[in-house]
Parts: structure tokens; C-alpha cells; sequence
């Protein structure tokens, strides 16, 4: 079995030490490195090439939003995630724009994480549906401050339906939680999904997330 390589980043020695040993009892994973900062993160990551990268965003010497800039730019095969918490919304923000996979709470249960892994390895979306919603909050209260711009119209328009899955991705939903919700099949949201990504020029569910919060879709 080839195991998924991780990279630890973060400054709580305890909380790194609580990761590895949660992470080290999947089979299917290998604690490759860890680091304090995100400068010694870049390092490490030129030096162990990992599959998945876990990013803490506050810490000394370099946060985790330019490390995340810096590491993919040096290694663009690597996944990042970022873990948050609740009060670094607008980092997280800034995270995705900086080309992470997605973000976790800290707070997450092991089998969260752990799917969660596996799933960004696999290039996908990690959207954490709590998280989602405080970030939509304030997006939507600074668009009321400053006055939303009249966003360009799409060469293609999204469909209402294509719109609904929209607006459910960009609230955490996965592709099962919006099938649910729309009375359709997983399989016609994957449909749809595609559709989504390709009209809006992006290639997963994070990049059409932000891009429909710039265009004033969602």
C-alpha cells in the first residue's frame, strides 16, 4: 500500500504531538516531518515532497497564509489544509486564495480529519461547513458596507438548478448532503458539479466557491 505523506505545521508542540499520534494509527498514512513555522514548513516540504500538508495559520517568524503561498509554489504537487479556528475566518480566507485545498476546525473529530486527508490527497475540496457559513456572513456584511459591484455576466450562465447546487457547495454541503436537499441523485450533482466548475472557469470546489462570492453569485 502506498501510503499518503503528511506534513505537520504547527507552533503547539502538544497539539502537533496529538495529530501524529491520531494520524499514525492509519495505515494508509506516514508522518513525514514536522514544523514550528511556516518557514521551516517550506523547508521540510522541498525536503519530504509530502502528499498533504496540515497548516496552522497563526505563528511566529511566518503564518500560515504565506507559507502556504511559498510551499506550493516550491513544491505545486503538495495539498494544503488549513486548520482554524473560529476567530481566524478572514485568514482562512485568505488561505484558500493562497491555494490551500480547504480548511478544518481544530475542534474536528479524528474521522473528519482523516477523511478529510484522504479526500484533498485525492485533489478534492474540504469545506467545513461551519466555518463556510461564518465566512458567507462576512462577505455578505462587507459587500453591504462597501456596495456590491455589478459582477460581470458569464460567457455561459449558470442554470437555477446549477445555481442551487452553487449556493449549497459554498455553504459546506458535500455532493450527498445536496442531492438530499434538492430531491436529485448524487450522480446528477456530479453532473451538475461539472457544469458548475467549467462555466466558471475554476477546477474545484473551493476555487468555484470564491469565484461565485466574486461575481456576486452567492
Amino acid at each position: 500500500m502506498k501510503k499518503l505523506r503528511l506534513l505537520l505545521v504547527d507552533d503547539q508542540s502538544l497539539f502537533r504531538e496529538a495529530l501524529r499520534t491520531l494520524l499514525s494509527l492509519q495505515p494508509d498514512f506516514e508522518i513525514v516531518a514536522e514544523a514550528e513555522n511556516g518557514e521551516r514548513a517550506i523547508t521540510l516540504a522541498k525536503a519530504h515532497r509530502p502528499d498533504v500538508v496540515l497548516m496552522d495559520l497563526r505563528m511566529p517568524v511566518m503564518g500560515g497564509v504565506e507559507s502556504t503561498r511559498r510551499l506550493l509554489q516550491a513544491v505545486p504537487s503538495a495539498r494544503v489544509v488549513v486548520l482554524t479556528t473560529f476567530d481566524e475566518d478572514e485568514e482562512v480566507f485568505e488561505a484558500l486564495r493562497a491555494g490551500a485545498n480547504g480548511y478544518l476546525l481544530k475542534a474536528c473529530s479524528a474521522d473528519k480529519l482523516c477523511e478529510s486527508v484522504r479526500a484533498a490527497a485525492k485533489g478534492a475540496s474540504v469545506l467545513e461547513p461551519s466555518v463556510a457559513a461564518r465566512m458567507m456572513a462576512e462577505v455578505n456584511r462587507a459587500a453591504t458596507r462597501e456596495g456590491r459591484k455589478v459582477a460581470p455576466a458569464l460567457s455561459d450562465p449558470l442554470t437555477d438548478r446549477e445555481l442551487a447546487v452553487l449556493r449549497l457547495l459554498a455553504a459546506g454541503r458535500s455532493n450527498k448532503e445536496i442531492g438530499g436537499e434538492l430531491g436529485i441523485t448524487e450522480g446528477t450533482v456530479k453532473n451538475h458539479m461539472t457544469n458548475v466548475l467549467g462555466k466558471l472557469g475554476v477546477l474545484d470546489r473551493t476555487q468555484a466557491a470564491l469565484r461565485a462570492r466574486e461575481l456576486g453569485l452567492i
